[in-house]
């Protein structure tokens, strides 16, 4: 599904990113762990085309085509979805209206009529109830007035409307508390399936005992430099960071 080679990337004339490698299969649950400024949320940037992060080397492939050529509009019709570490309020722009447009532009992209707005609203109902989304939320603005525990369940939400084929999680576990982290952790676990795959970015070991990850990856300097399964990501939360570095000095 995606492929990654060798892939450099600044910001600001500033490289980020050293020479990533990295391939996802569908089915699978990828984590990225490291420590602070090691690049993980620039690597997500990079994948979604944010336009302040410059690749400047590498390639990435997705489902055989070229990532990095694609505007993010297209990225996401083509099925990727970014889960903000920070998601922004959109005063003024009620959710059912923000994610209408959403679904029909994709739709369009794919040469399909637009829903209906009955068809909508149904979907609305069902995919609301994978999050236990409020529908008092639903019908307010995006994200106003959120609370932190609130517009991230709204981000998986999202994702359960949109249906992506890669999901990119930028550290969804900060600033939830345990209960909110259950209820966002279970809304990704149900999306899962044979057919889409997940990338989750992450501190703490916390949120991988919801969400239970095939391989994990610890990014430092702008490079993967361990790849482990679920159990690399106990030796951090039990040795912390200090002996990757004492490792890639």
């Amino acid at each position: 599904m995606l492929k990654i080679e060798d892939l450099h990337a600044e910001i600001n004339g500033r490289e980020i990113l050293r020479g990533i490698n990295l391939e996802i299969k569908p089915g699978e649950v990828h984590a990225i762990m490291g420590p602070n400024g090691s690049g993980k949320s620039t690597l997500s940037m990079v994948l979604a085309g944010n336009p302040a992060y410059t690749p400047t080397g590498g390639s990435v492939s997705f489902n055989g085509k070229d990532l990095l050529a694609m505007p993010p509009e297209v990225r996401s019709h083509e099925g990727l979805f970014l889960g903000f570490q920070y998601p922004v309020e959109i005063p003024g722009v009620s959710m059912v209206n923000f994610m209408r447009a959403a679904i029909n532009a994709k739709r369009e992209y794919f040469g399909q009529q637009p829903m209906t707005a009955t068809e909508f609203l149904k979907m609305m109902r069902e995919k609301r109830a994978v999050v236990e989304l409020d529908n008092k939320l639903a019908s307010r603005s995006v994200n106003e007035g959120f609370s932190g525990g609130e517009k991230k369940r709204n981000e998986i939400f999202q994702m359960a409307v949109l249906e992506p084929k890669l999901s990119i999680l930028d550290e969804t576990d900060s600033g939830l508390d345990i209960d909110a982290l259950r209820v966002v952790a279970e809304g990704v676990n149900k999306l899962k399936t044979d057919n889409n795959a997940t990338i989750v970015i992450t501190h703490y070991q916390r949120l991988l005992d919801y969400i239970k990850p095939d391989f994990v990856h610890i990014l430092y300097k702008g490079k993967i430099v361990r790849t482990g399964g679920p159990e690399l990501a106990l030796e951090l939360e039990e040795r912390g960071y200090d002996w990757i570095k004492e490792e890639n000095k």
